[in-house]
């Protein structure tokens, strides 16, 4: 008998390790958290949105950036000149310490180029010095973006007939020679004088041509014999040359700031707000408007406006109210424009006295619900000697029938030379409290032809009955934050209106306050208490005002409401500023207009000057101005509100001269791009895109997307060409010598020092790409220079007429197409090139 053994093998089993999945490896910071049980798909799309999200923070950050560059390139110096004609022989001048275009090619190029300069030189460091493709990429990505798409798009934005020229011809043109000679050089060191290596001084050259594109930009600007200086001595702008010291006549402080277009725009609508009604708070917000868009402006400026409109901030540009859109874009046309486009032009609706008009007394009623209902007047005017019917009906508004009114439908018949009718409306009296409402009656014609064709509608052919209600003791407020009272009125009545209730007996305090107007001089100020009834929605303050005999006036006093009784509270208007004008009101009026516009264009300043107001700023959607943000702003505000939290945390640029502001969003800009450059290679890695190409691509377009919006806007309200596109060169030259430079002197250094070797750079995909861009750059400036120098395209680089413009501005976004689609099929190898 033999055992026979069985022996059984346990089958292998191969470990695996949850912190390895698939592009781990691609990130230095992120992902943050294990994702090795998430999708490809889900993770791809979670990236995506995180790169779009951090995009709009580096573009808020950059904010914040370039507002410390704004308040470092502003800062002036004391000066003496020489004067005969001062006491003590020589004045004291306040002179531009930055000059305009060192300061637009070093900080400026700086701010707005940040992330892509940030972005290569990270890459390397956090690689172990050794290169990689993305932050190469996207800067040639982003210049190509920036000259063609960019520059297709505001070629194409100008208004038809309208053209744009560079100004500055001599620093375009050494902005412009620098661009291509960046990319040449790139070609030489990649492919030509040590092809796949940079050596020490290869990297020393190219970071040394910022500061050589600084100097030699700088002479052209001043002329190599010309010394441009401005001086500012109680608004005074100047320049002295070299050889004669000579100075051109200076402006003055009115001329500089704009005080003459502040008065023109103030007349102007001072007419309308005689004429038309229009509030001169709107008024002042017009004129705002008119001069920020109209007012010449850097590059930066428009950078940070575009940065907050797709944020949801506060605007440098106000928006206008739709209501006052209209006479917005009519405001400044010239007077036989303005006529053709008149707001209100009084027709003749009885056609010559061949029709009878109808319409409603009145526009807009109100009635209290304790008096159950309403009376509505309709007038009749034109050809009277028939009778006309036309038929009245309600509609619901805020308030509903039956609940708040009994709705009414009737047919209203006019006997012969009848002009007037009344009818009344039921309105229900309940005794909940609710806010005020509303509803409308409206006038339409009946089916009756015959009596159709004798009579038509006049223009208040709607009317608006507001209920009030008063089962409250209600709110009380001022009429308007603002009155102005004629000096020959002797006084002036100010009206306290009682909203949302009008229940009981109440009252409230009130009391005045010195401004410019002086009690007992120029009014009879004091104090004293309004008393409303029952059912009583308007009181009035009297207050005298004193005939000065004063040649010219206008002073001001506020006047506050206090403490209430009876159960009312105070709404919002709590105060109100009267201003006593002369028998000359018109001029009063236009006084007014122009010291809230400027009110309202201090308030429109780039920086927040405290902790306090950075934080107001960010937390409230464009800015805390409500009255005019819309949906959008709303959605964006939300999407950055935690950007825009955090940041206000960075010092405001007023203190110490901006350099905190400045040096501690540069670090956040640093590890803002940093995360994204992690998030652009995992996102590209899970769906199949190269470094090289997700670098020209999504991470290209996401950091150039502000100066998109900022150069359209520019090409748009500025005269010149020159902050639009006369910038984009030398922002690309600053990225070859700033981005790869350092990044290159750094790396070559590391590499000497600890190997003794050269720094080694896979030049197949980099040196295609920038070969490819050199030519289109080269094709799109020659284009450029063709525009200027043929009437066909207008004579200028910008807008001209329109088929020559569209057909130059294809062009421009083909070569990008062109560049885009080239480098994708060379990185992917489905093109051999040799080069």
């Amino acid at each position: 008998m033999s055992n026979n053994t069985t022996s059984t093998t346990l089958p292998t089993t191969t470990p695996f390790n949850i912190e390895d999945y698939v592009c781990r490896e691609k990130g230095k910071l992120l992902p943050v958290i294990n994702e090795y049980t998430w999708s490809p798909g889900t993770r791809a799309f979670l990236y995506l949105l995180f790169l779009l999200w951090s995009f709009m923070g580096v573009a808020i950050i950059a904010d914040v950036f370039m507002c410390a560059i704004e308040r470092i390139t502003s800062k002036t110096a004391k000066v003496r000149v020489p004067d005969p004609d001062a006491p003590e022989g020589f004045r004291i001048l306040r002179v531009k310490v930055w000059n305009d275009t060192v300061a637009n090619l070093s900080l400026l190029a700086l701010g707005t180029s940040a992330p892509e300069i940030l972005l290569s030189v990270i890459e390397i460091v956090g690689a172990g010095f050794e290169a990689g493709e993305l932050g190469p990429g996207t800067i040639v990505g982003s210049a190509s973006f920036n000259l063609l798409v960019i520059g297709a798009i505001c070629i194409y934005s100008i208004p038809d007939g309208e053209v744009r020229q560079i100004a500055n011809l001599k620093v375009f043109a050494v902005t412009t020679f620098s661009c291509i000679f960046a990319y040449v050089w790139l070609t030489l060191v990649l492919l030509v004088i040590t092809p796949g290596y940079v050596t020490l001084w290869e990297a020393i050259i190219t970071f040394l041509m910022f500061p050589a594109l600084i100097f030699v930009a700088y002479m052209a600007d001043r002329d190599c014999c010309m010394k441009k200086v401005e001086l500012e001595e109680n608004g005074m702008v100047g320049i002295s040359l070299n050889d004669k010291e000579e100075r051109r006549p200076a402006l003055t402080k009115q001329e500089s700031s704009g005080e003459g277009t502040i008065m023109k725009l103030a007349k102007e609508l001072g007419h309308e707000s005689f004429d038309q009604g229009l509030p001169e708070e709107e008024a002042a917000k017009i004129a705002a408007a008119k001069i920020q868009e109209h007012q010449h402006h850097d590059r930066l400026w428009y950078r940070i406006n575009a940065t907050r409109g797709v944020s949801g901030g506060k605007k440098l540009i106000p928006r206008v109210l739709t209501t006052f859109q209209q006479l917005y874009d009519t405001v400044t046309l010239p007077e036989e424009e303005r006529t053709e486009n008149k707001l209100t032009v009084k027709k003749d609706h009885t056609e010559g006295g061949t029709k009878a008009v109808v319409e409603f007394t009145a526009a807009s009623l109100s009635v209290l619900e304790n008096e159950q209902k309403v009376r509505v007047g309709i007038r009749r005017y034109g050809k009277l000697d028939k009778p006309v019917k036309v038929k009245v009906e309600t509609i619901n508004g805020t308030a509903v029938a039956p609940e708040d009114y009994i709705h009414l439908e009737e047919v209203i018949e006019f006997a012969a030379n009848e002009q007037l009718r009344q009818l009344y409306i039921q309105i229900v009296d309940d005794n909940e409290w609710e806010p005020d409402e509303f509803f409308f009656v409206k006038l339409a014609l009946t089916h009756d032809e015959e009596t159709n064709e004798s009579v038509v509608l006049g223009p208040v052919s709607i009317s608006q009955i507001t209920i009030i209600n008063d089962d409250e003791p209600g709110k009380l407020e001022f009429a308007k934050p603002s009155i102005i009272a004629k000096e020959s009125g002797r006084h002036v009545r100010i009206p306290v209106n009682r909203i949302h209730g009008a229940d009981g007996h109440v009252s409230v305090k009130w009391r005045t306050k010195d401004i410019t107007a002086i009690s007992g001089v120029d009014y009879e100020g004091g104090e004293g208490e309004l008393k409303f009834d029952h059912g009583e929605t308007t009181k009035n303050i009297d207050i005298h005002i004193h005939d000065t005999n004063k040649d010219e006036r206008d002073e001001s006093f506020e006047v506050e409401l206090g403490e209430t009784d009876g159960g009312a509270e105070l709404a919002k208007i709590k105060k109100t500023i009267v201003t006593i004008v002369n028998d000359e009101e018109f001029n009063g009026l236009v006084s007014r207009i122009v010291n809230l516009t400027k009110a309202n264009l201090d308030a429109l300043q780039l920086e927040d000057s405290t902790w306090v107001s950075q934080f107001k700023t960010a937390m409230n959607v464009n800015g805390g101005d409500l009255e005019t943000a819309t949906f959008v702003d709303y959605i964006l505000h939300f999407c950055t509100f935690f950007w825009k939290i955090l940041f206000a945390f960075v010092p405001p640029p007023k203190y110490l001269g901006g350099w905190p502001a400045f040096i501690l969003s540069l670090a956040v800009i640093g590890l803002m791009t940093a995360l994204i450059g992690d998030a652009a290679s995992i996102f590209g890695c899970l769906i199949g895109l190269k470094d090289s190409i997700t670098a020209i691509s999504i991470v290209a377009l996401g950091t150039s997307m502000p100066d998109t919006f900022a150069s359209k806007t520019a090409a748009v309200n500025e005269k010149t060409a020159d902050s639009s596109i006369g910038n984009i060169n030398g922002s690309n030259s600053v990225n070859v010598f700033l981005g790869l430079g350092l990044s290159w002197l750094i790396a070559t250094i590391y590499h000497l020092v600890k190997t003794g070797s050269d720094f080694e750079v896979p030049a197949k995909t980099l040196a295609f790409s920038v070969v490819l861009y050199t030519v289109a750059a080269i094709v799109a400036i020659v284009l450029l220079v063709l525009r200027r120098t043929l009437p066909i395209f207008g004579n200028a680089e910008l807008g001209g007429p329109k088929v020559p413009k569209i057909f130059c501005s294809i062009i421009f976004f083909s070569l990008w197409l062109f560049y885009l689609l080239m480098s994708i099929l060379k990185a992917y190898d489905i093109i051999t090139v040799n080069i």
